[in-house]
């Protein structure tokens, strides 16, 4: 038994040097690979989940009053931070550059030579369908200590406290440990517009999708829930996540073929990318959801 990842050259290193052993397709690299395509998906649909403005409500004037979108505030203050950013002109320069060599019928290996970029990062310009699939990490930005309070912020600011130094002392009650300026400039937006909550980073949805539902708290179901509502390919996507799981987890690696022609089936373009992979490489992948084998203890320790 030979049980490895997804790389080719390990397929091939098997075959020529244990030509009779069985591989098996290690099942954490499966739901791994699964993943990169789910977050790709979400990039691509994420526009969908934007909050439907409210109707106003009534003022004592007679006039409609405006109605608080304190989540979309912060979120439209980060997208336009992070636009701006030097890392984002570059990417948008590299692609561009990219897409344009690979016009003229070059390959990834010319690319690199005449740009000097990294393989991986030819690669990654070179298969993506727009750039806005590479500025979706951009966009996100880099998990902040404040993320898991921010609802606690709304709800708080949404019942009147606008008080920044009570608000940290509040969070800090709660188990913030971050500075009294990460939430003052997380509010800053707050003063000056109001909007619905905006849709949740791309990286957020995707570890929902892909995530045990009894591993969720109230809160990330919620929106889960929503987004799936508000969007048929996200909903369409999550259902294919979860029977795949249901399909690693109980080792029903005989339910394989099944998955593979539903999502053939479905307009699911990086899952359709995810499927082709599991055909090239599916004696390996369906022993891997079959059989007991797994290198994961060995990836836990390294990793």
């Amino acid at each position: 038994m030979i049980c490895r990842d997804r790389a080719g050259a390990y397929a091939d290193g098997a075959r020529q040097g244990a030509p009779e052993a069985e591989q098996v397709a290690d099942r954490w690299h499966l739901y791994h690979n699964l993943s990169e395509h789910v977050e790709k998906a979400v990039a691509r649909h994420r526009g969908c989940l934007a909050e439907p403005v409210p109707e106003p409500e009534p003022d004592e004037a007679g006039g409609q009053a405006p109605v608080p979108d304190l989540q979309q505030a912060a979120a439209e203050a980060a997208s336009r931070r992070a636009e701006e950013s030097a890392l984002a002109v570059r990417t948008r320069q590299r692609y561009e550059q990219v897409q344009a060599l690979r016009a003229q019928g070059k390959g990834i290996k010319p690319i690199m030579r005449q740009t000097g970029l990294a393989k991986e990062t030819v690669r990654r310009f070179y298969r993506a369908a727009t750039v806005d699939e590479l500025l979706a990490k951009v966009r996100d930005g880099r998990p902040s200590l404040l993320d898991d309070y921010k609802p606690y912020l709304h709800q708080r600011w949404n019942q009147g406290c606008a008080n920044v130094r009570q608000l940290h002392a509040e969070l800090q009650e709660r188990g913030y440990r971050g500075g009294y300026g990460t939430i003052r400039d997380y509010v800053l937006p707050f003063r000056q517009t109001g909007a619905a909550p905006g849709p949740p980073k791309a990286r957020d949805l995707a570890s929902w999708i892909l995530k045990d539902p009894d591993n969720l708290d109230d809160d990330e179901k919620a929106r889960l829930a929503q987004a799936r509502k508000r969007c048929p390919h996200l909903n369409a996507l999550a259902g294919h996540v979860t029977e795949f799981a249901k399909i690693l987890t109980g080792l029903h690696g005989d339910r394989l073929d099944d998955w593979i022609a539903a999502v053939k089936a479905d307009d699911q373009p990086d899952l359709h990318s995810f499927a082709h992979g599991l055909k090239r490489d599916h004696d390996a992948v369906v022993n891997g959801l079959t059989m007991p084998w797994s290198s994961g203890v060995v990836e836990g320790n390294v990793n």
